[in-house]
């Protein structure tokens, strides 16, 4: 049994997929980072860095006390070397597959969640230019990606933890108001990750997770962006998310 430390974003997203695709059994505890339960002493405990995603592995292999693993990408090959699935042996798809991985979270995850925060979140004077240079760079990413899924079902041979992480992130293109078919091979790749039943059932799982309401907007921008920050920020932009069309096959 798994216990998983949640919020609705991609880096927990990708950790529920995979528990999900190994057949797991987890519990999902949510910690509103708007709340400001990343910085309580209980939580710090077991995420030295008051980030989520945690994921607590109550029977650990080695059969001693319960281990903790912290940081997206460490919980997905932890899982992988654990199962023996989504990871493969064979030297040049390993390597392959974990490029693609390293690739999400130096790349596609820090450039993504940057060009959220100046669309939802700056001040205005520096929103314009924050848009074009991390939005510019996520159409960059997504470009390289597309071409690289070019006569490919899945990023590295098989199914992987590249898949799974990079994923997650394509997942928030709506929050662009981007067209995915701009990029048609990511298009197709994403929509066959989409209808997964794992998938489907993990986001569930997580969406249903979350238990504590929004905070206050002074609150709400002290706990996720420091007090000297949030006097700067105006009212975020709330994104809400709309259902995606798996069924429109046009590319």
């Amino acid at each position: 049994m798994f216990d998983l430390y949640i919020e609705r974003t991609p880096a927990v997203f990708k950790c529920a997929v995979m528990l999900e695709e190994c057949g797991y059994d987890y519990n999902c505890t949510h910690i509103s980072v708007t709340r400001g339960d990343q910085h309580n002493p209980e939580f710090r405990a077991i995420s030295p860095n008051g980030k989520i995603p945690v994921l607590v592995d109550n029977e650990p292999s080695d059969g001693g006390e319960p281990l903790i693993v912290f940081d997206s990408g460490a919980i997905l090959m932890y899982l992988a070397e654990r199962s023996g699935r989504f990871l493969p042996t064979e030297t040049r798809q390993r390597a392959q597959t974990l490029q693609w991985l390293f690739w999400q979270a130096s790349g596609l995850s820090p450039f993504s969640g940057q060009a959220i925060h100046f669309q939802r979140y700056a001040p205005e004077v520096t929103r314009e230019y924050g848009q074009l240079r991390y939005e510019g760079e996520v159409k960059r990413l997504y470009g390289v990606l597309d071409t690289h899924l070019k006569d490919r079902e899945f990023i590295a041979g098989d199914y992987s933890i590249a898949d799974i992480g990079c994923h997650a992130w394509v997942e928030m293109y709506d929050r662009f108001e981007w067209d995915l078919r701009d990029w048609p091979d990511l298009n197709r790749w994403w929509k066959a990750i989409a209808r997964r039943p794992q998938v489907m059932e993990a986001y569930k799982r997580v969406n249903d997770a979350r238990t504590a309401g929004p905070a206050g907007e002074d609150d709400f921008k002290k706990n996720m962006f420091g007090e000297a920050a949030a006097k700067l920020m105006p009212a975020p932009k709330i994104h809400v998310p709309q259902p995606k069309n798996l069924n429109d096959e046009s590319e």
